[in-house]
């Protein structure tokens, strides 16, 4: 479940709350009014804590993304930056022993050349 509806849910549950209790109990006009004024105060009270504790869950779900998601990303640019040097390395290599090869091959067909030549 998500955290922000939860938080909608508890706030639509509370409005829904003091709704009920207000017309449920008999009270004079003055009375009504007051009692709707004490509500909706507790109803901003209630939601600007609820806005606040959200902010903090976002806080938090940012500080997490820093502090562990970015030493990830960070290691996978490190192993691919590893490899590719590697890579690097082995195809130096390859193209090496190619050369070597094809050289030997240059050298043997010399060799048959002068051997046919004979």
């Amino acid at each position: 479940m998500k955290t922000s509806t939860f938080f909608a849910g508890l706030a639509v549950g509370s409005v829904a709350a003091a709704i009920t209790v207000l017309y449920s109990t008999p009270q004079s006009g003055s009375e009504m009014r007051s009692s709707v004024a004490t509500a909706s105060a507790d109803l901003k009270a209630k939601l600007k804590d609820v806005k606040g504790r959200v902010n903090e869950l976002k806080e938090s779900v940012s500080d997490f993304a820093n502090q562990n998601v970015q030493p990830a990303i960070e290691g996978v640019k490190d192993s691919v930056g590893g490899w590719r040097t590697a890579d690097e390395g082995s195809r130096n290599r390859l193209e090496n022993e190619i050369q070597e090869i094809q050289s030997a091959i240059e050298e043997l067909e010399r060799h048959v050349a002068a051997q046919h030549n004979h």
